[in-house]
């Protein structure tokens, strides 16, 4: 968040793929893909 304020992009994608990184390797340590993220996302859309 900070690196998106302060307007340095690379900063910012690099951030965001360690965030993204580390978010996918518990998605995989507790059982659960990206698919269930987005199947979770598509039932709160439908509300």
């Amino acid at each position: 968040v900070i690196d998106a304020i302060n307007g340095k992009e690379e900063d910012f994608i690099y951030e965001a793929g360690d965030l993204m990184y580390h978010y996918l390797v518990l998605l995989k340590a507790k059982g659960y893909s990206l698919k269930d993220i987005e199947k979770e996302l598509a039932k709160r859309h439908q509300k």
